[in-house]
């Protein structure tokens, strides 16, 4: 694991610096982190890795190691936006990257409590919306038993047991009652009410047939009468 510091001081602002092992921080020339300003000590402290932890021990300098604007004295572990400073100079102390199967770890495992989360939530939700479909099914419509019981009618099945309904709720099998017989002499069809007249309307087609149909008797008559009077002249003769 690397870690790093950023000079935000001196020279060497800006700059950034690797630390991937044990590291000596001084003015000697077979220091690790060469500064060679005259305040800095020849080998003025040390970056030490530990199970891939920074620690950070000053080694006698003249003008003292700082964490924080607190001088150490010992060993001290540092960790993500620590200030170290040696003499007048600051460095920022910069966490190293996590390798990318701990980063993958993190996202799972943020994604799986974010869908629990969501799981949880999401559970009131979905029973509101079964309710509320429920609620919006139309009704079924009532068959005729059902509408006679609404009514205060009692169910043919809780009058007689035995008689068997259809889907409708209408009884099967049950008998008809038979009319009462009619007397005798008593004439079913015909009406209590009177009879009613009915004028003859008389029209010129009408009129002309009945002189037609009177001067045909007439003639009749006529020649009955000749042929009868012929009849007594020759029986006299």
């Amino acid at each position: 694991m690397t870690w790093k510091i950023q000079a935000i001081s001196g020279e060497l602002t800006g700059q950034e610096i690797n630390i991937d092992r044990d590291m000596l921080v001084g003015r000697h020339q077979t220091a690790d982190i060469l500064l060679q300003q005259s305040e800095i000590s020849r080998k003025h402290a040390a970056f030490l890795l530990k199970e891939q932890a920074l620690w950070l021990q000053d080694l006698g300098s003249s003008n003292g190691t700082f964490v924080n604007d607190v001088q150490i004295a010992v060993e001290t572990l540092l960790k993500q936006g620590d200030i170290v400073q040696f003499a007048s100079l600051k460095f920022s102390v910069l966490e190293p990257a996590k390798p990318l199967e701990q980063v993958v770890e993190s996202v799972d495992d943020a994604t799986l409590g974010a869908t629990v989360v969501e799981e949880t939530i999401a559970q009131p939700s979905e029973a509101v919306a079964t309710s509320e479909t429920a609620q919006a099914e139309p009704e079924q419509p009532k068959t005729v038993a059902q509408q006679m019981n609404d009514q205060g009618m009692p169910e043919l099945k809780e009058r007689d047991a035995n008689v068997s309904l259809t889907r409708d709720g209408m009884p099967q099998n049950v008998g008809i009652p038979k009319p009462a017989p009619i007397p005798e002499g008593v004439d079913v069809t015909a009406s209590n009410e009177p009879p009613t007249e009915v004028s003859e309307v008389s029209t010129p087609v009408a009129q002309a047939a009945e002189t037609q149909k009177n001067a045909s008797v007439g003639l009749i008559s006529i020649i009955v009468l000749i042929i009868l009077a012929i009849i007594a002249w020759l029986m006299f003769k």
